[in-house]
């Protein structure tokens, strides 16, 4: 009989050299370096996949399987649109700027799609669309290009940027989680670290 003996240095942690826990919101300017960047090098469906994250504040898994019947009504991409969210299995609204809508009406006529199509279809074969890891890649490669680290970023930072902003100018909790999707106030409270912001900004007013 062999038995078996466990090394802990045989394994290297999945976590070495990563940054863990909430990854920031990216902040107006990195937003607007991004879109200019993305806009010289005329990257049609980043630019369409950017500002369509920042609009919708969607999970990465409910993002990269939009169609287009999603968004449009007609052949026109719409205002505002509802999807179902897989995680929760409870409907989300969102709304589409128009900065938003012109850069993904030029993507989709650009790569020739229809109604039923994928808006961001996968070039590997397995896959209609392009995956959560595809895109997790993709939002490291927008980060770097800007010169931010992309270990302190991840795909959760496109979603929280646009409620964070929401919430720094209104303070409106309950609006916050209804963009989000989330079904618990306590969740919204967490995952935009809102106590821990709002205590900081506190003791900066506060002069001894």
């Amino acid at each position: 009989m062999y038995l078996l003996t466990y090394n802990p240095k045989s394994r290297t942690p999945w976590n070495k050299g990563k940054i863990i826990g909430q990854k920031a919101p990216l902040k107006l300017r990195d937003i607007w370096a991004i879109r200019i960047r993305l806009q010289m090098d005329n990257r049609l469906r980043d630019l369409a996949l950017f500002n369509l994250a920042i609009d919708s504040k969607l999970r990465a898994c409910d993002l990269v399987k939009l169609k287009i019947s999603d968004i449009s009504h007609g052949d026109q991409i719409g205002r505002r649109a509802i999807i179902l969210q897989q995680k929760t299995k409870r409907p989300v609204q969102f709304e589409l700027t128009d900065q938003t809508r012109e850069s993904v009406s030029k993507w989709v006529e650009y790569a020739g799609l229809h109604a039923s199509d994928y808006l961001f279809k996968s070039r590997i074969r397995h896959s209609a669309h392009i995956t959560t890891r595809q895109y997790a890649r993709i939002v490291d490669s927008w980060v770097a290009d800007i010169g931010l680290d992309p270990t302190a970023y991840g795909t959760h930072s496109l979603r929280r940027t646009k409620a964070s902003m929401i919430y720094r100018r209104t303070k409106n909790l309950r609006a916050v989680q209804i963009l989000l999707g989330h079904t618990k106030l306590e969740s919204t409270v967490r995952y935009l670290g809102i106590e821990v912001d709002d205590a900081l900004e506190l003791a900066e007013q506060t002069e001894i």
